[in-house]
């Protein structure tokens, strides 16, 4: 069972609250717990970081549909992935920039100005059950932004490049007076990042990137378990100023089997078998992975007894080689016999016959025919 607290009781409101009530109830979480307003204290830092998955989800109408439904299992893992701006950017130039502590909310927003990687990127694959004990090789439709081929990611067509923004003169920042209050916002001409661009390129209008549309072929292992992520390098979004790209992660999700039941690198049957035979002892045919295999029943054979196919399971990922494919016995006791039946049983019975359990048996056998 999953470890992780509800993301409503995170958030501390109900299942029927409203995006605006969520979004109040994210800020005044992040405002408590933000590890700047409590430095060294990591029970605060990871309560920072638990409303912040919470909200990813909750804010989301598609994954808090799904999280209402399926829970945790829903909508798999929601890493922290940092501070959304989204939500508090206003939030935090009001607070911030008029009462002088604008480090609170993470420090300048002056904006980065080298090469920056990009964001990794995040697809879901859906296999059936044999595809993925085979292992399966994917292309993948990819919505991203690129670096630009036409300057090379750096938004210019300029060998200078850059220069600093007359407006802020570097800062990023611009003060605004108004009556009592002076008020520090983020830069108009350059976006807080101190610099402006000559020369902006015509292709990405000096963004550095465009929106690119990739097929990307995938490789999925074999035997891997419901859930996992698969990390495929560079095909994530395209670096800013040149920076290299993020990653890209492709959730594998994979469909349960009609007579399999997995368990690890195992495979489990449960295989009906006549009373008959398993009191002598035969030799039958179960399914497999690939097609059908031979089994020794041993005689003697009781209800919920095992037998092991060795090899005929799912790839071991980390040892190598396979699991087992694990045969369950369901003994099937026949409803009604035949008047030779019936002869042939009472016949053994009287060779095994005990006082008490053999009796009652036979008397029972006579009843019936």
């Amino acid at each position: 069972m999953s470890s992780r607290r509800d993301y409503y009781e995170v958030l501390g409101v109900s299942r029927s609250s409203s995006p605006a009530e969520i979004k109040a109830a994210y800020r005044k979480a992040a405002v408590k717990y933000h590890p700047d307003r409590n430095p060294g204290d990591k029970a605060a830092e990871e309560s920072f970081k638990e409303a912040a998955e919470a909200y990813a989800v909750l804010s989301d109408a598609e994954k808090r549909a799904q999280y209402d439904r399926f829970g945790h299992n829903g909508v798999g893992e929601q890493p922290f992935t940092g501070f959304d701006s989204s939500v508090f950017g206003d939030f935090a130039d009001i607070l911030g920039n008029i009462f002088g502590f604008e480090g609170f909310f993470g420090g300048s927003r002056r904006r980065a100005t080298g090469p920056e990687r990009g964001s990794d990127l995040r697809v879901t694959v859906s296999l059936s059950f044999e595809e993925m004990a085979r292992g399966v090789e994917r292309t993948i439709p990819v919505a991203r932004e690129e670096s630009c081929e036409s300057c090379a990611g750096s938004g210019t067509t300029s060998t200078s490049g850059r220069e600093t923004c007359r407006a802020c003169g570097g800062r990023g920042q611009v003060r605004l007076s108004q009556g009592f209050f002076t008020m520090v916002q983020t830069c108009p001409q350059c976006g807080g990042a101190g610099q402006t661009i000559k020369d902006p390129c015509s292709t990405c209008r000096g963004s550095g990137r465009i929106e690119a549309r990739r097929e990307v072929k995938v490789s999925i292992p074999a035997g891997l378990e419901d859930g996992t992520r698969v990390r495929v390098l560079g095909q994530g979004e395209g670096g800013l100023r040149g920076g290299p790209p993020g990653d890209l992660y492709v959730v594998v999700r994979v469909a349960a089997h009609d007579v399999f039941v997995r368990d690890g690198a195992d495979l489990h049957l449960e295989q009906e078998i006549s009373a008959f035979l398993a009191a002598l002892g035969t030799q039958i045919e179960v399914p497999t992975l690939d097609g059908t295999e031979k089994l020794t029943v041993p005689a003697g054979t009781q209800p919920g007894d095992t037998a092991a196919l060795r090899g005929h399971g799912l790839p071991r990922l980390r040892r190598g080689g396979k699991g087992d494919l694990v045969v369950h016995f369901k003994v099937v006791v026949p409803k009604k016999l035949s008047g030779k039946q019936k002869e042939l049983l009472l016949a053994v019975l009287k060779e095994e016959e005990k006082p008490g359990v053999f009796k009652k048996v036979r008397d029972f056998i006579e009843g019936s025919a």
